[in-house]
């Protein structure tokens, strides 16, 4: 992270912080010109980073540091690091950076006086966080979906605001674990006044999460009008609605256009034909497992299919996708994207052998 973009992070109130004693008094003196409470000076700032060896220069995966800080005349030190600011009564600070990846951080040191008088320094420091396991599904228990984990949108698919032709319903029939794999089916058949059946499965209520590595690695079904998506939307859609609430398609295919995935987002001002979204095409998408994924930073959202990356899109505190989002996994029919369905459509399914979320 560049200083320019620390400094935009910690906003004014930290500086106002670090740099707002300027004015404050220099401190008397004791009569013979020695100053009663005398500047800091000296301020050194040593950055050990847990788990460094000449084979991990960025250290050892944990994303750990420990700072030590000295200055002359020192009684209280601050430190912003990470977006956040530290309050130390001593110059120890060990701090846990957990955002994936190999970065490059800022760190602003400054050490005080008991009046308010101070020094600051500026270092940086690459750290390595390994990528960790958050919440997963390896749908390898046979039966229904495991319910601490996945609820359930039922009914029709017009009900969804995009013209669906399928009634969403829990049945077996259409959302079963069996032999190491989560299968979505959408059926053709006469059911609640809809004319097909399939299932819409979600983790909202159950869990969320803000930043990270969302990813599924699936099969997808087949046939004109077929529409599979693996996708997130923010935790307060109830309250805030859509498109406010943002959403995040990161799997979307139809069966009128195959081997094709959409990634896509949709905020406010940019829902419906949204501009943000990329294509990438997938070999035997139909035929064979391939693994669909985002990584989510307050920075950018980049999309892959098989670990190729084929779309950055720019994050920024203006959008609504700094919050909690929950998954979503349904397999739709027809409707404004899925398009015409095949007349000799039967059934499919949409498989899927994981999804993961990480840090």
């Amino acid at each position: 992270m560049k200083i320019n973009n620390l400094i935009s992070k910690i906003g004014v109130l930290t500086f106002a912080i670090l740099f707002g004693f300027q004015s404050c008094s220099s401190g008397s003196d004791s009569g013979d010109g020695t100053p009663v409470n005398p500047a800091p000076s000296n301020l050194s700032v040593q950055v050990e980073i847990i788990g460094k060896t000449a084979d991990k220069p960025d250290g050892d995966g944990s994303g750990k540091i420990h700072l030590t800080i000295n200055a002359s005349n020192a009684t209280s030190y601050k430190v912003a690091i990470d977006g956040q600011l530290k309050d130390l009564t001593t110059g120890d600070l060990t701090y846990i950076f957990t955002t994936s990846g190999t970065k490059s951080y800022s760190i602003i040191v400054s050490a005080y006086n008991a009046i308010g008088q101070f020094v600051s320094s500026t270092t940086s420091v690459n750290v390595n966080v390994a990528r960790k396991l958050l919440w997963s599904d390896e749908f390898d228990v046979d039966g229904a979906p495991n319910t601490s984990k996945w609820g359930y949108n039922t009914g029709t698919g017009d009900g969804w605001g995009n013209n669906e032709l399928e009634y969403y319903t829990t049945r077996p029939e259409n959302v079963i674990v069996s032999n190491g794999t989560l299968k979505i089916k959408a059926i053709k058949e006469e059911y609640m006044g809809s004319h097909y059946t399939s299932a819409r499965m979600l983790t909202k209520g159950k869990f969320s999460f803000k930043y990270g590595r969302a990813e599924v690695r699936a099969k997808l079904p087949a046939g004109g009008g077929t529409w599979p998506a693996f996708w997130m939307l923010g935790d307060n859609i109830d309250t805030a609605g859509w498109p406010l609430c943002g959403e995040v398609d990161i799997l979307e295919s139809v069966g009128n256009n195959p081997n094709v995935n959409h990634s896509s987002l949709h905020s406010p001002g940019r829902s419906g034909n949204t501009p943000d979204t990329a294509t990438i095409t997938v070999s035997n998408s139909t035929t064979e497992f391939h693994v669909y994924a985002a990584d989510w930073t307050a920075e950018s959202i980049k999309f892959y299919v098989d670990d190729k990356l084929f779309y950055t899109f720019t994050n920024s505190s203006s959008m609504p996708f700094n919050q909690n989002f929950f998954l979503i996994l349904n397999l739709a029919m027809g409707g404004n994207f899925g398009g015409t369905v095949d007349p000799a459509f039967t059934n499919t399914t949409f498989e899927i052998d994981y999804v993961r979320v990480y840090n």
